[in-house]
């Protein structure tokens, strides 16, 4: 019994999304959405997003500064590593663990309200695709707004590295920088962005599916908002392993 639950969700998630992927009614109102869902997921992160990738960035230079403190280790070497770290690690994969958290429940919590709130079945009677017009475009504005995120967080992050150089006299300005170009490999930025966007992927279609499968009342809303959360970031690791080994190895 214990194995055919998650097969169960696995099938039950796999029709959901085919009911979620089907042509939209009327584009006119589907584009809307996926615009006013573009500034609640995107635009919203900007500040979660600018607040950890510039911390992150400043802490990743200051420790691998300290960590390389070798006579025989240039110090432009710093600013290699945290580019490496930022562009491969952390911007695409723990920034979209950090979304997980607060873009996974709200959307998880949304839909799961309209469900118990029974505006879901109200929209399944008039004929709507509830699916498609309530995940759909969530999916989509995931899709487009988690890479242009990440491509920002990686930007921020480099430049909270340099300050954190520059103002405790760790790594001189100029080393720095030569370390970001140093053996600089072109193929990383689309890498890190593929990844970003299968996540955004994920994280949109996972929380979506524990929302509109809700039952009960307003305490199964917040359990399916943390099960989203759990899930998506379990998944994104899983992910995270499998497209690592398939493209950089």
């Amino acid at each position: 019994m214990f194995l055919l639950k998650p097969i169960n969700h696995i099938g039950q998630y796999t029709l959901f999304l085919g009911q979620t992927l089907r042509k939209p009614e009327k584009w006119n109102v589907f584009g809307r959405n996926i615009l006013a869902e573009i500034d609640k997921v995107g635009v919203d992160s900007l500040g979660i997003v600018t607040l950890i990738s510039l911390f992150v960035g400043a802490v990743i230079t200051i420790q691998t500064a300290n960590n390389l403190d070798n006579p025989f280790i240039p110090t432009y070497t710093v600013g290699f590593a945290a580019r490496e770290c930022i562009i491969l690690e952390f911007s695409p994969t723990i920034i979209c663990l950090v979304l997980a958290g607060k873009v996974g429940s709200n959307i998880s919590s949304e839909i799961g309200t309209m469900r118990i709130t029974e505006q879901i079945d109200a929209l399944d009677i008039m004929g709507v695709n509830s699916a498609g017009y309530l995940a759909a475009p969530k999916i989509i504005a995931m899709i487009i707004s988690v890479p242009l995120l990440v491509i920002y967080s990686i930007a921020i992050g480099i430049y909270g590295g340099y300050l954190a150089g520059k103002f405790t006299g760790l790594v001189p300005p100029d080393d720095f920088i030569y370390g970001i170009h140093f053996s600089l490999k072109p193929h990383y930025i689309p890498y890190s962005l593929f990844k970003s966007t299968i996540f955004g992927f994920i994280i949109a279609s996972i929380s979506s599916y524990c929302g509109y499968y809700t039952k009960g009342g307003a305490l199964e809303v917040g359990k399916s908002s943390t099960t989203a959360v759990v899930i998506s970031s379990i998944v994104i690791l899983m992910f995270n392993l499998v497209i690592t080994q398939l493209i950089l190895s």
